[in-house]
């Protein structure tokens, strides 16, 4: 959000923060851009920051289908009866909450908003709804605002082999809806009924690779199965992670619905626009090379492991794996997506 709309929402909650007494909502118009009305407000009488969004010629939402989360619930408000909307939701902080995460959340969700205008208010009921249940993951599953430096590799990873398939002529929309990773799937990408396991790394001597659990190397599960083995460099002529997650939209720019995507995808998988300038290493992609999961790769399985472990977490050597290795364009008509 460009740093006037968040002075706004800011503003104005200042200037409500005190006011009135008594149960409601007081409000303060804050963008003409988006296709719905959009307010600041404060909830009395706890005074927690809140904000409205009325929608026109849209169908009541059911409360049992609102997302709640930790710090914030969305909940129905009766609309103003001389008003045009005719659903007004309210995203607000709840007593608990930090104020500061609150924020971050609803001045996101406002610049979605501003970046909706020309769609039908159906649509940008349905990818606001979405983008707050993508807040809800969020608050769920990252206890930090910023991911830890493996996180931060592994994402940039997962970002290469998402621009190089569909660089390999992949729709964007189905590449996006294949991404697995940041929803915490077994595999990294899922495409018909194969996959792709993204393993990263920095190091200049080997390629150590951690894996997850016993199903994460199963090509039974998944066939026909690669590894992808991205080698990044760390060099200051390289992106950070926020860089290479702007390159992928600037591929994306003319499709808004992939566009919306990817930013869910980003947010689930941990990466918010309000830390990017905390990311400061920067990677060179080194090397990309997809290998098929077959034969004598070295990995544990449910399989071939005792009954008795149920669970297994370990690291390989990649590059004394011997595997045969395939381009992005072979592992994709070996999977049927070619």
């Amino acid at each position: 959000m460009p740093p006037s709309d968040m002075d706004d929402l800011r503003a104005a909650w200042r200037a409500l923060a005190g006011t009135g007494a008594g149960d409601g909502w007081h409000t303060i118009s804050i963008t003409a851009d988006a296709p719905c009305s959009v307010l600041a407000a404060r909830r009395k009488p706890g005074d927690e920051e809140a904000v409205l969004v009325g929608f026109r010629g849209v169908r009541p939402v059911l409360g049992s289908r609102l997302p709640q989360g930790h710090g914030f619930e969305v909940v129905r408000v009766e609309p103003d009866p001389d008003g045009e909307d005719s659903l007004v939701l309210a995203l607000a902080r709840r007593t608990e909450g930090s104020a500061d995460l609150f924020a971050m959340m609803a001045e996101d969700l406002v610049l979605l908003l501003r970046r909706c205008t020309g769609m039908r208010e159906a649509t940008v009921l349905q990818r606001f709804l979405a983008r707050i249940h993508a807040w809800q993951e969020f608050m769920n599953r990252h206890r930090e605002s910023m991911l830890s430096a493996n996180d931060e590799q592994g994402l940039f990873g997962e970002l290469v082999v998402l621009d190089a398939l569909i660089e390999a002529g992949l729709e964007a929309q189905v590449v996006l809806d294949a991404w697995e990773g940041p929803r915490d799937g077994v595999q990294d990408y899922v495409l018909e009924n194969g996959a792709i396991e993204v393993k990263t790394t920095i190091s200049v001597a080997g390629f150590p690779a951690t894996v997850a659990s016993l199903e994460q190397l199963d090509e039974t599960l998944r066939q026909p199965l690669f590894v992808a083995a991205v080698r990044l460099a760390l060099h200051g002529s390289g992106m950070t992670l926020p860089q290479m997650a702007d390159a992928v939209r600037n591929t994306l720019a003319e499709d808004r619905e992939a566009l919306e995507t990817l930013e869910i995808r980003l947010m689930q998988a941990g990466l918010l626009h309000s830390t990017a300038d905390r990311y400061t290493r920067r990677f060179r992609q080194a090397s990309t090379t997809f290998l098929c999961v077959q034969g004598d790769f070295p990995r544990l399985t449910r399989a071939g492991v005792h009954p008795l472990i149920r669970k297994a977490r370990y690291e390989i050597e990649l590059d004394m794996a011997g595997a045969q290795s395939v381009t992005v364009d072979r592992a994709l008509e070996l999977m049927g997506v070619a």
